[in-house]
């Protein structure tokens, strides 16, 4: 337990006496600042005014930090496969992912083949003449035409949990948000206008003049502001059930004709699927709409800048630049991430699991798989507890509510099977055909799934990501090798550190079982009201004081954080850090009680968890990440879940009026 002296000393430097840790940096601590005022700027306030952010980057913290860590790593594989040109065996994984790097990497063939390899594409979407070749380039999966008009794919039934379904959802749009295109705030309006200067200019870059550049552009523009009139908002997108809309396939048919959704689903080996699961179904009418009703012209600009647009990486050096200096536009970035940065990041995405394998024999023991283990069945157990003993939930449901930790399966570090890309070619010839063929195999890997059993042992993140996710169908909570690192988790560190960092982590995926949407899935994954009518009612009266928080919280003149859109995540953090918590006062360590460079065992965990989320982030990347991501900003993640906590308050002896303690009636609790 803190006692008072212990956190006297939080505001002055640890006494010698104290032993030495591992994990928290005491140097990061800003002692100016008081710990029950602003944990966040207690708890790394040295560390957020040593560390600016890098020109490159819009945002800098913990996350980019491990994140870098690991890029040396992968750089090390990926030039050592580069290098061995012509030695690894034709058709290895080594083969593949050195010639893809390689090829990637080769600018200077890049920049000599100039459209060449495209040309055969664009000369394609010139071809089309009608409404039907137009269907039949939009139902052809090697069109390779970028994210247009809407989402198609196979993906698992949301009510059906052991089966595939073919499912389609809005999209269309290049800008992140349909606000974008609709809002007249000084802010829209700047991305918009710089959003037609990119336009313009990539027309011009594929030898349109000034005045047919401009048209184009504005064609663009028109559908796409078309399709974002006809999108749903971020908010209206976390719901679960509103957004399941299971028709047969003659009803999609009728309901969306100008599709032909039968060739679509024919051209992608799909010709035997009876239903479709529609996302927004109003969205789709207008794009069925629109495909029959913009002129076909236009729709050929917006079929060319899009697959321009997905692949800049690989075309001359013009149209990288290009794409980057609207990207600063909503970033604040003030110059380009080197390019083998870029080109990492690109062969993650093609062939992660392959070179992913070289990863996790670098850098993931089989020690640190199982000590991570262990920690997710003591929050698990710690989990069942704080359920049993939650006073406003009814015992039907809190049987069905630890049916469902019980059933959650746990992915650690990386797959038990591999993903075959036997049937992916790749060559040193052009890195535009190797991401061409890549976006291919991986569309046909997906549609391959169709009709067969549920693959439980498929991953969405590759080894490397620094990230982690819960994944409501599968019922399943996933850890990849790349988190698995300092300074989230450390085998060296005690446990406070590692129960603040990873802990808190492995937390928040399992409460994220138990958010306003994941709540929605059962045990074994299907999209099923487990709760009592009474009890629903009370999780949501719970749930909307967390809300009401973070509506308050205002990073930036007339900017607040969206209640609504971060409700699930900041949810997650809330429920994470208590279970947390609960496990870690389990430990010999918390049991003990002592302290460590002058903190005791409760303030080590709480200082951990606030160093992990400490960051500095650019104002045009911050407003953009308001708008559109449903995670808040670190700094109230930080600081959002600790107002909370009575724990917190007594760990540093916070007294009421303090900042950090919010007044009883005030506070959100849950589990």
């Amino acid at each position: 337990m803190a006692t008072t002296a212990a956190v006297a000393q939080t505001t002055k430097s640890a006494p010698a006496a104290t032993a030495k840790g591992l994990g928290i940096n005491i140097a990061n601590i800003d002692p100016t600042v008081k710990p029950c005022e602003d944990f966040f700027h207690f708890a790394s306030g040295n560390w957020l005014k040593n560390n600016p952010i890098p020109a490159s980057e819009s945002q800098w913290g913990s996350f980019h930090e491990l994140f870098n860590s690991n890029q040396a790593i992968l750089r090390s594989i990926l030039d050592d496969a580069a290098k061995n040109a012509g030695k690894a065996a034709k058709g290895s994984n080594a083969q593949k992912v050195g010639d893809f790097y390689a090829s990637a990497m080769d600018s200077a063939a890049i920049e000599a083949a100039g459209l060449k390899y495209l040309q055969p594409h664009l000369n394609r979407i010139a071809a089309i003449k009608d409404l039907g070749e137009m269907q039949r380039f939009l139902a052809d999966p090697k069109a390779h035409a970028g994210s247009v008009w809407y989402g198609f794919g196979v993906g698992q039934d949301e009510k059906i949990s052991t089966q595939y379904a073919v499912q389609m959802n809005q999209g269309g749009l290049t800008l992140p948000d349909r606000d974008y295109y609709l809002k007249d705030d000084a802010r829209s309006k700047t991305i918009r206008t710089a959003y037609e200067t990119n336009l313009v200019n990539t027309f011009k870059l594929l030898g349109d003049d000034a005045a047919t550049a401009k048209a184009n552009a504005a064609a663009v523009l028109r559908i796409e502001t078309r399709l974002a009139k006809a999108s749903k908002s971020r908010v209206d997108l976390r719901d679960p059930i509103a957004n399941y809309n299971k028709m047969t396939v003659a009803q999609a048919n009728a309901a969306f004709p100008n599709l032909n959704l039968p060739l679509t689903l024919k051209e992608n080996g799909l010709g035997a699927a009876k239903e479709i699961i529609v996302g927004q179904p109003e969205f789709l009418k207008e794009a069925s709409a629109m495909i029959k009703e913009e002129p076909i012209a236009d729709q050929k600009q917006y079929l060319r800048f899009h697959l321009v647009n997905s692949v800049t990486g690989a075309l001359p050096k013009a149209f990288g630049d290009e794409a980057f200096r609207f990207s600063q536009v909503q970033s604040g970035a003030k110059q380009q991430q080197p390019r083998w940065k870029r080109m990492q990041a690109s062969t993650d995405r093609a062939l992660g699991e392959a070179f992913g394998q070289l990863y996790v024999d670098k850098a993931f023991s089989p020690a640190a798989k199982a000590r991570a283990k262990q920690m997710i069945e003591n929050l698990r157990v710690a989990y069942a507890e704080r359920i049993k003993a939650t006073d406003w939930m009814s015992a039907a449901t809190k049987t069905e509510a630890l049916k469902k930790l019980n059933a959650f399966a746990v992915k650690i570090g990386y797959p038990d099977k591999w993903k075959d890309y036997s049937k992916l070619s790749i060559s040193r010839e052009s890195y535009l055909n190797n991401l061409l063929a890549a976006r291919e195999w991986a569309s046909n890997y997906e549609t391959s799934h169709f009709g067969k059993p549920i693959d439980r042992g498929e991953w969405g993140m590759t080894p490397p990501t620094v990230n982690a996710y819960y994944n409501p169908p599968m019922n399943e909570i996933v850890f990849p090798a790349g988190i698995l690192q300092p300074p989230f988790y450390d085998p060296k560190a005690d446990d406070a550190v590692n129960y603040g960092g990873i802990g808190a982590v492995i937390g928040h995926e399992m409460t994220h079982g138990f958010d306003d949407q994941g709540r929605q899935y059962d045990a074994k994954g299907n999209l099923r009201d487990w709760w009592t009518k009474e009890d629903a009612e009370k999780f949501n009266t719970r749930a909307a004081v967390v809300g009401k928080q973070f509506d308050a919280f205002s990073p930036l003149d007339s900017v607040h954080v969206n209640g609504k859109l971060t409700m699930g995540e900041n949810l997650a953090d809330l429920g994470g850090l208590t279970i947390a918590y609960a496990a870690f006062m389990k430990t010999p360590q918390a049991k003990a009680g002592k302290a460590i460079d002058g903190y005791t065992p409760e303030q080590r965990f709480f200082l951990n968890w606030a160093q992990v989320w400490h960051s500095n982030t650019r104002p045009e990347a911050l407003r953009q990440r308001i708008q559109v991501d449903p995670h808040a900003p670190d700094q109230y993640r930080t600081i959002g879940p600790l107002q909370n906590m009575p724990e917190f308050y007594k760990a540093f002896n916070c007294q009421d009026g303090n900042k950090m303690m919010r007044a009883q009636a005030e506070r959100a609790k849950i589990w």
